[in-house]
């Protein structure tokens, strides 16, 4: 009977090693590390692009404090808050990042964000040499071979991680990504007016981002680029 106890024990720990309390493959967890770690990387992408736009642009703002003229600051205004919403026109720069709907848990909705960012092609990336593309498979192979030597457990609790963390950097680009939109729409519609009181409006639009929470949230951070 112990040896029969114990052959049960090692068929149960493989049927446990076989799954995850989500239900989950092996195979399905280690495709869900890799889905987690692509999209992270391009969502790190887009996320510094708005961050160092936005920052770039609070720069060029205060630097044009020193222009006394006004029609020469009316045109420093201008070219600079261009210099952000012409992302608005690169639809592979800033992917559009779906709401979180109100009973989606963390898991549903980042899943979902990565199959919207997953079909949404780079499209200035350019093409990958031979020895690029090499060099990617070898290092993918590396990561799957990695992942094969843990258990199902230790994979799901590394994607849960990874769940978290890109949870957090959606949110945080989404309000970045949204604070460049509404300055798009809002630099649009005050084209109907003349330079006075178009240049304060001007203005108000910068400071308005200079003091916005989703903003002051992340200029302090150090660009790792």
């Amino acid at each position: 009977m112990g040896k029969f106890t114990q052959s049960v024990r090692r068929i149960v720990q493989d049927v446990k090693d076989e799954g995850t309390s989500s239900g989950q493959t092996k195979e399905e967890v280690i495709e869900t590390n890799e889905r987690l770690r692509i999209v992270r990387i391009r969502l790190d992408g887009s996320y510094e692009i708005a961050k160092r736009a936005l920052v770039e642009l609070m720069c060029k703002y205060t630097d044009s404090k020193q222009v006394r003229n006004v029609f020469q600051r009316y045109n420093l205004l201008k070219l600079m808050i261009k210099d952000v919403i012409k992302l608005e026109t690169q639809y592979w720069t800033l992917v559009d990042i779906p709401k979180q709907e109100k009973q989606e848990t963390v898991p549903a909705f980042v899943l979902r964000a990565c199959s919207i960012m997953e079909k949404t092609h780079k499209s200035g990336e350019g093409v990958k040499t031979s020895a690029r593309l090499a060099e990617e498979a070898d290092t993918k192979r590396e990561r799957i071979e990695r992942l094969e030597s843990m258990t199902t457990a230790q994979i799901e609790a590394e994607n849960t991680q990874m769940t978290n963390d890109l949870y957090r950097l959606l949110k945080k680009y989404t309000g970045l990504r949204n604070l460049i939109r509404d300055l798009k729409e809002e630099y649009n519609s005050s084209k109907v007016y003349p330079i006075f009181p178009r240049y304060p409006i001007l203005k108000d639009m910068i400071k308005d981002i200079m003091h916005n929470p989703d903003y002051m949230e992340v200029c302090h951070e150090v660009d790792q680029a």
